[in-house]
């Protein structure tokens, strides 16, 4: 049965097109039944659906817990900083997005990469000598989220696998299985301050490996790694020329006593993704404003990847227009007093938490160096605490937890003077 379009030049209500079916050869007119496809309803998830599993918001977005009448929630899962209302963004920040919104000049699409201008923003933003960038080294993307989903998928296969950490963010995994990548976890060490097993890491490695993530300053450890330890991670990539996907969305969120290296300033032979964003260091997490910056300069990438990006990119037609016409603005006009007092309110809450659940048996709590979070453990188990409540809350939220711990935790093994050092 073969279709023709047939043109036809009615003057009443027919369309001008039929789209008739022309008996051939003796068969039907008439479209029959569908071989190979039995006759009833069999609608399924298809395996990427299947496959996709988030723990941290299949916990928090379904989670119906009675209130207990006498306490009220805080919150210490989500790492979003506006939850309480205690760490608003900048008046410049907010301004500028009223400014793009009211010159009416956002309002349509805009190029599936971003705007040339606002790329060049970002470029001019992030260009130092050690790591250059222009406008076309520069992804803008839905979020950080995002431009991390589309760097995995550019550079690895079903069947390839990612090196991921322990403990990490849970997004990786989410991401990386829901493509049928293989996930591989390297240690980080608590004792270290969750520096990488570097040996463990090498080892885990093979002809497989599509590439490294490397989430430096660290959620969730809030941890933030030397120059000398980001030089030997290098060295372990371009040992085995494997690429890094580098997560430096907490980049800035540094404490005083410690120093941010991006890592695409400390290398000229691997070639690096740096994903980035607006949410955290501009405190507007919901604006989804993400970035990939490109850091090829051997060539290694090329332009199958630049261009895989591009295309991966055109899926969907990239972040905010109005955020992106805000761009310019935020970035130029943020005050750094701003900056300075976020952090500077970071580290008050971290000391104040790290005091608290220091003095907590069961607790071994990590201190940290940047970003908005703490890690507590005694093998194998963990927690994040998120430290961006109010400080009222914070000591609230930890003398709830001495009390739990007081109540529940028992020495497993040795003598208690064994189980307190």
């Amino acid at each position: 049965m073969d279709p023709y379009m047939i043109q036809m030049s009615s003057k009443g209500n027919l369309p001008s097109i039929l789209d008739v079916h022309v008996n051939v050869g003796g068969r039907s007119s008439v479209p029959g039944k569908m071989k190979g496809r039995k006759a009833r309803w069999s609608v399924r998830p298809s395996d990427m659906a299947k496959k996709t599993f988030n723990p941290i918001r299949a916990i928090v977005d379904n989670m119906k817990v009675k209130p207990n009448p006498n306490k009220t929630m805080i919150s210490l899962s989500i790492g979003d900083p506006t939850v309480f209302g205690n760490l608003p963004t900048d008046p410049e920040v907010t301004q500028a997005m009223k400014d793009a919104l009211d010159s009416g000049k956002y309002n349509g699409y805009a190029p599936s990469i971003g705007f040339l201008s606002s790329r060049e923003e970002i470029a001019s933003y992030y260009h130092c000598p050690e790591a250059p960038l222009e406008a076309k080294d520069v992804i803008l993307t839905s979020g950080c989220s995002q431009a991390i989903d589309l760097c995995l998928a550019v550079l690895a296969n079903p069947g390839q696998n990612i090196l991921v950490p322990r403990p990490g963010f849970s997004l990786y995994k989410t991401l990386a299985e829901s493509m049928g990548i293989e996930v591989k976890l390297y240690n980080l060490l608590p004792e270290k301050s969750w520096e990488i097993d570097l040996k463990q890491l090498e080892y885990l490695i093979d002809e497989k490996t599509a590439c490294l993530i490397v989430n430096n300053p660290s959620n969730p450890c809030g941890s933030v790694f030397s120059k000398r330890h980001l030089q030997k991670i290098l060295a372990v990539a371009a040992r085995q020329c494997v690429p890094i996907l580098a997560d430096e969305i907490y980049g800035d969120m540094v404490f005083s006593d410690c120093k941010y290296e991006p890592l695409a300033t400390l290398s000229t032979d691997v070639p690096i993704l740096s994903c980035g964003g607006l949410a955290k260091r501009w405190l507007v997490p919901g604006w989804r404003l993400g970035w990939i910056l490109i850091h090829d300069r051997r060539d290694i990438f090329g332009n199958e990847i630049r261009d895989g990006l591009v295309k991966l990119s055109q899926r969907i037609l990239g972040p905010c227009t109005i955020v992106q016409g805000a761009l310019k603005s935020i970035l130029c006009r943020t005050p750094g007093e701003f900056y300075h007092n976020t952090l500077s309110f970071l580290k008050s809450n971290a000391d104040l938490c790290y005091g608290a659940l220091a003095a907590i048996p069961g607790l071994r709590p990590v201190r940290p160096s940047g970003a908005m979070y703490l890690m507590c453990f005694e093998y194998p188990n963990f927690i994040r605490v998120v430290i961006t409540v109010p400080e009222v809350m914070m000591l609230e939220a930890c003398s709830r937890i001495q009390e739990f711990c007081e109540q529940h935790y028992h020495c497993a093994e040795g003598s208690q003077e064994e189980c307190d050092k």
